[in-house]
C-alpha cells in the first residue's frame, strides 16, 4: 500500500505524485476513504466531515492536504485512473497504434466502472482528472516527434485527450452501448488521424 501512487493537490491545484512518506499515507487513507463513500452515497451527500472520520483523522488534516472534497476527488479519480493504466503497462509512443488503442480502453473501462453513481461521473473534476492523466500520457509520446508550425505537443495532446474523453463518455452513457473492443476501435478511427500531422523521426 505505501508504494502505491498517491496524487497530491499542490498549491497550484494541480496534482502530482507525492514523495514523503508521511503526506503520501495521509492523503491514501483520504482517498480511500472518500472512494468507500463513494459506494455508499452520493458525491453531494458526502461531507468533509464524513470523509474525516472515514480516513480516521480529523478536520483540519483533511484542509492541510486538500482546499475542499472536490480536490480530493479529482486526486483520487486521478490516481486511481492512473494505476489502472500502469497496471495495464501502457506507456504512450506516438506511432504506436496499441498503445493508444489501450489508453482508450482504460478511459471506457474506467467510466464504465466508475466508484459511486452516474452523478459522479458527470462532475467536471472526475472529467479533468482523467483527460489530465491521458494528455500527460498523450504529451510525453508527442514530444519525441516534430509536429507542423503552429501546432504544439500540448495542443494535439489536450486535443486528442478531450477527444478521446469525449467519445468514452457518449459510449457509456448509450443504454444500448456496444461491447468495449468496438467502442475503442471506434474511437480510435476518430483520434489516430490526429497523428499524421506527425513526422516519423524524432524532433
Amino acid at each position: 500500500m505505501n508504494n502505491a501512487r498517491v496524487i497530491e493537490q499542490n498549491p497550484s491545484g494541480s496534482c502530482e505524485p507525492s514523495l514523503d512518506p508521511r503526506i503520501r499515507r495521509t492523503r491514501l487513507a483520504l482517498q480511500h476513504a472518500l472512494a468507500k463513500l463513494l459506494k455508499e452515497k452520493e458525491f453531494d451527500k458526502i461531507s468533509v466531515q464524513d470523509i474525516a472520520e472515514a480516513a480516521e483523522v480529523n478536520r483540519a488534516t483533511f484542509y492541510d492536504h486538500y482546499t475542499d472534497k472536490f480536490a480530493l476527488l479529482e486526486c483520487t479519480v486521478g490516481s486511481r485512473f492512473g494505476e489502472l493504466l500502469a497496471a495495464r503497462g501502457i506507456q504512450f509512443n506516438s506511432g504506436c497504434s496499441a498503445a493508444l488503442r489501450g489508453i482508450i480502453t482504460g478511459v471506457c473501462d474506467y467510466l464504465a466502472t466508475a466508484p459511486g453513481s452516474e452523478c459522479v461521473r458527470q462532475l467536471p473534476h472526475m472529467e479533468a482528472a482523467v483527460i489530465a492523466v491521458v494528455r500527460n500520457m498523450l504529451l510525453e509520446g508527442v514530444r519525441k516527434h516534430s509536429t507542423p508550425e503552429g501546432v504544439s505537443a500540448e495542443m494535439l495532446a489536450s486535443a486528442t485527450a478531450w477527444a478521446t474523453y469525449g467519445a468514452a463518455k457518449e459510449w457509456v452513457h448509450n443504454p444500448e452501448r456496444r461491447p468495449v473492443e468496438h467502442a475503442v476501435e471506434d474511437i480510435a478511427r476518430l483520434v489516430e488521424p490526429m497523428f499524421g500531422v506527425l513526422s516519423q523521426g524524432p524532433s
